[in-house]
């Protein structure tokens, strides 16, 4: 997965992009849950439709981009509106599965489900953000123009998979089934930060990428550490764990307090940037985004009532017993990262400002040589036809 990050090379980058498959299908499928194999069958499809539309993409750049397989020099061609329109689709396939955006998402719900808890949280973690990343290497200095053309249609998925999600996580019984689904919600807020296409969007875009996985992967922690004692991921089993394991409630209670958004948590400088970016590109879809907001804030205090303080379940309660060092240890360093970057997020913006900047500045500049270059060609036809 690293190579992914690191590549200048679409070639090499594809490469990395295909070989992340084999891992995750070996933790899904072999040491999954009782569904495994539908899970992991299902992921590596999902992931492979897509993966074959940007390989044709790939090679229609190498040829159209004079033969060259290197990123930098590739971002540098300016490619006609119509071939960027194409071949914008064709790794838009791949970047939306993997996210994976509204209404490609349905693998996720059964590949968090059925994967073991390491398995879930690399999902979380690293896999999901593989898409946006894609999105920022080669949608938007490569293909400016088609950006430009699709960001409200991609807006009114990303607001929709927002409320879809949060709305299908209330109804969940399955905690981390509800988690997966919390993440086709939160997956929403990056694509709708990415695709405003201004300063505060896609910083807090980039920042909900980072806060995501760190709250995510902190509650699939937390689900696995108290299945492996209960044997049971249904809320119903559940019930009272402030009475009995009090430790383990204090680290699920400062996650949920993160992902619900709370002032001082590293999620809400994210949803601030982001909304307050989606209201400079489009008012309607950043009011749309709030309800999001507010259902994502139901579904954890849902959540959080139902294992913590409800009645105590005599079923599960004699097999409960509170964290061990070790697994406090594994909790603790996520937890100073949820306060460190809710309290002093110019740690991370900081890095950020300067290549958000560049970014806007080279999709600008890409956008103005392409009207020029429309307006020449309108003239050169007018002279040649008067």
């Amino acid at each position: 997965m690293i190579g992914i990050f690191v590549s200048l090379n679409v070639f090499l980058f594809y490469l990395f992009w295909e070989l992340t498959l084999i891992p995750m299908f070996l933790l899904i499928g072999v040491w999954g849950g009782s569904q495994r194999i539908y899970a992991a069958v299902k992921f590596v499809l999902f992931m492979l439709a897509g993966s074959v539309l940007m390989l044709v993409g790939i090679i229609v750049l190498y040829y159209a981009g004079g033969r060259t397989f290197d990123i930098i020099e590739l971002a540098k061609v300016n490619y006609p509106t119509g071939l960027q329109l194409w071949l914008f689709l064709a790794f838009f396939a791949a970047f939306a599965v993997k996210m994976p955006m509204f209404p490609i998402h349905t693998w996720l719900p059964d590949a968090h489900t059925e994967a073991p808890t390491a398995g879930s949280v690399i999902l979380a973690g690293i896999l999901l953000k593989m898409g946006a990343y894609g999105f920022l290497r080669f949608s938007f200095p490569m293909f400016p123009h088609a950006v430009k053309v699709f960001f409200i249609p991609l807006l009114v998925l990303s607001v929709t998979a927002i409320i879809y999600g949060a709305y299908v996580t209330l109804m969940q019984k399955d905690m981390k089934r509800l988690i997966a689904y919390s993440s086709v919600s939160h997956m929403g807020f990056v694509t709708l930060g990415l695709f405003t296409l201004n300063q505060n969007g896609i910083e807090g875009g980039i920042l909900q990428m980072i806060n995501h996985g760190v709250i995510t992967g902190a509650l699939f922690l937390c689900v696995g550490m108290i299945y492996e004692r209960t044997h049971s991921r249904m809320i119903k089993d559940y019930g009272g764990l402030s009475k009995t394991v009090p430790v383990y409630i204090v680290f699920f209670s400062i996650f949920t307090l993160a992902a619900i958004g709370l002032p001082g948590m590293n999620a809400f400088i994210g949803e601030f940037l982001i909304i307050s970016g989606a209201f400079k590109a489009n008012m309607i879809i950043a009011a749309f985004s709030i309800i999001g907001v507010v259902l994502g804030v139901c579904y954890m205090v849902w959540l959080y009532y139902r294992v913590a303080l409800n009645e105590i379940n005599p079923i599960t309660e004699s097999s409960l017993v509170d964290l061990d060092l070790r697994e406090i240890a594994t909790l603790a360093p996520l937890v100073v990262l949820v306060l460190l970057i809710g309290l002093q997020p110019n740690i991370l913006l900081s890095y950020m400002h300067v290549s958000v900047e560049h970014l806007l500045e080279q999709l600008n500049n890409s956008l103005q040589l392409e009207s020029i270059n429309t307006y020449d060609v309108v003239n050169s036809i007018s002279e040649n036809i008067w």
